[in-house]
């Protein structure tokens, strides 16, 4: 009985918020009906989804696994696959859902889309077996200027719908790097190589003759360069802990621009 009045309490109080401060769906702006939460039906509806998470090999994939390659050189040898998915394409009003939580301390609308990623990923025959969640790092200056970590708050959701452990301090980011966002796409590798190191957070499951399956994670996938580096800083640090043939490190963001 009690339950049920403080839900009609907590209904009347939201419709009166409502009435005095209308909220907005997070892409096109349009107001929210009562049942609705940061995004409207229509918008939802139209979530340019990737469905990349049912394709072992995808663009997103292929690209990532390249700049991998790449930055091994003339060190490549062999480790699985790393499979690479977004929840939807960064297009159109829907950049507002990475940009709300990034730039404008949307927490709520963040953790909401990480929740669907989650979901997501806990039924993908490529994604079930992960072992531990790792977000890409910022530098401790970026981090204390802004206060939080758009893919520390993503990772967290991720991992608790998988139900293994989000590692933080697995990957530090050693140097403070120019924004990524006026640079190309050389300039955006030259940007960030060599930013990422080891740090000292690497959990039990993390050991000889364990299979390690990592996922990284960030909030969008752009040129890839950033999280290519993470991906190689995780091979060289992991190297003497554990064969490169039983470690996938994967990757997943709430979106990816389109090339």
């Amino acid at each position: 009985m009690l339950r049920e009045t403080m839900k009609h309490i907590a209904g009347a109080l939201s419709s009166a918020a409502d009435l005095v401060m209308p909220r907005e769906c997070i892409c096109c702006s349009q107001t929210l009906e009562r049942n609705e939460k940061h995004i409207c039906r229509a918008c939802q509806a139209d979530l340019p989804k990737t469905r990349y998470w049912v394709l072992r090999e995808n663009p997103m994939a292929e690209r990532y696994n390249d700049l991998v390659q790449r930055g091994m050189g003339d060190n490549v040898r062999f480790h699985p696959y790393g499979y690479a998915t977004a929840l939807y394409f960064y297009r159109g009003g829907f950049r507002n859902i990475s940009k709300a939580l990034k730039y404008h301390r949307n927490f709520a609308a963040g953790k909401y889309f990480a929740d669907q990623l989650g979901l997501i990923l806990k039924e993908s025959p490529f994604f079930r077996d992960v072992t531990l969640v790792v977000p890409i790092p910022l530098h401790w200056t970026r981090r204390w200027l802004r206060g939080y970590n758009q893919a520390e708050i993503i990772s967290r959701k991720i991992a608790r719908a998988l139900g293994v452990p989000c590692c933080p301090g697995m990957l530090v980011r050693e140097h403070l790097t120019r924004s990524q966002t006026h640079l190309s796409q050389e300039e955006r590798a030259r940007n960030v190589s060599g930013a990422f190191r080891m740090g000292d957070e690497i959990p039990p499951s993390v050991r000889p003759g364990a299979f390690v399956h990592i996922l990284l994670v960030d909030d969008v996938f752009t040129s890839g360069a950033t999280v290519a580096s993470a991906h190689l800083a995780l091979l060289r640090g992991l190297e003497h802990r554990i064969s490169p043939h039983n470690l996938r490190i994967s990757l997943a963001t709430l979106a990816c621009v389109e090339r």
